[in-house]
């Protein structure tokens, strides 16, 4: 290894525990992923190592310490995506001279800075580049569709750009639908009424929304409709304007549904509609609606298409190793 270091200096030292992690798993994690040797004394953090990598880990030390500043918790599968950014830069053999006042880590970790999403309860904030492509078009984009695997942050992000945009006024409505595909069990043969019957289909869809608003808050705007949780077959008949609409598990609509769906946009709404089509549980034979979709409004400038990939996965490290585990044995 190479003698190069670099010290960071952090001026917030009540953030360093976090910064550091739990017995500094945190700088194992960055030591181990990208080859070099870190130590702290105070709030200062030596780095040593070749200076790509060393650059690289500074620009993960500094993302984290940021975040953390905005009261963002970063968890370990956080943690990883922003080592896989800047480690997927490295293995592609980008590079050059890392001694240049503006690096290219430094420049990633700026530029992930500058797109950002707030709600009541916290601030989301990209772990890469896709996410942050994502947000901007969330934000901007009347229709996104995102397409990659479980655990990328495609449906998470997607309602925190709908509850931004409704805390702030810009739209009266919130719309999360999924479709209801029964996957083993018959729908009527779930106890309950139809709410309950489709509940766990959606169940997803409150949980983010539990980490976006105060409890009270959210069931109030369900109780008022401002805030609606429906299957997609809920949706045919209806012009939604002035909403945030997303549809989850995309992957799972036919043709003739994504089409029901996509033309219920009115006026002043936005649309993002999420899918892994490596999960798909239609009948076989059957063609998911999410990518015929892709197919046919790719090229439409009011429509962006953001894809992950599994490199994007922000769950815990072992997530990544079973999706890319499933796709070399569909390969094969």
């Amino acid at each position: 290894m190479s003698n190069d270091s670099i010290c960071i200096s952090f001026d917030d030292n009540s953030l360093l525990p976090q910064l550091f992690g739990e017995d500094d798993s945190n700088i194992s994690k960055i030591e181990k992923f990208l080859n070099v040797s870190a130590s702290y004394r105070g709030n200062n953090l030596s780095i040593k190592g070749e200076i790509e990598n060393i650059k690289a880990a500074e620009a993960v030390f500094n993302k984290i310490y940021k975040k953390l500043g905005k009261a963002v918790d970063v968890r370990d599968g956080e943690i990883e995506a922003l080592i896989n950014s800047v480690t997927g830069k490295l293995s592609s053999g980008e590079g050059g001279n890392m001694q240049k006042e503006k690096t290219m880590w430094e420049g990633l970790v700026d530029g992930l800075d500058k797109v950002e999403i707030t709600t009541l309860k916290k601030t989301i904030t990209p772990y890469n580049e896709a996410q942050a492509v994502y947000i901007d078009a969330l934000l901007n984009k009347e229709v996104v569709f995102a397409a990659g695997p479980a655990g990328t942050g495609k449906t998470y992000i997607a309602v925190a750009a709908a509850v931004s945009k409704f805390v702030s006024g810009a739209v009266d409505r919130i719309i999360l639908s999924r479709p209801a595909v029964e996957a083993g069990e018959k729908l009527g043969f779930l106890p309950g009424d139809m709410r309950d019957k489709v509940d766990p289909y959606l169940r997803p869809l409150y949980d983010a929304l539990y980490d976006m608003l105060p409890a009270e808050r959210v069931v109030k705007h369900v109780e008022n409709g401002e805030i609606e949780i429906a299957p997609l077959a809920f949706m045919r008949g209806r012009t939604l304007r002035n909403a945030y609409v997303i549809l989850d598990e995309a992957q799972n609509a036919t043709p003739v549904q994504m089409k029901m769906f996509l033309t219920r946009l009115g006026k002043d709404s936005h649309m993002a509609i999420t899918g892994d089509l490596s999960q798909t549980d239609l009948p076989t034979g059957t063609k998911s609606g999410f990518r015929d979709a892709l197919e046919k409004l790719g090229d439409i400038e009011e429509v962006s298409v953001a894809n992950f990939g599994d490199k994007d996965i922000v769950r815990h490290a072992l997530t990544m190793k079973i999706v890319q585990a499933y796709e070399k044995h569909e390969k094969d």
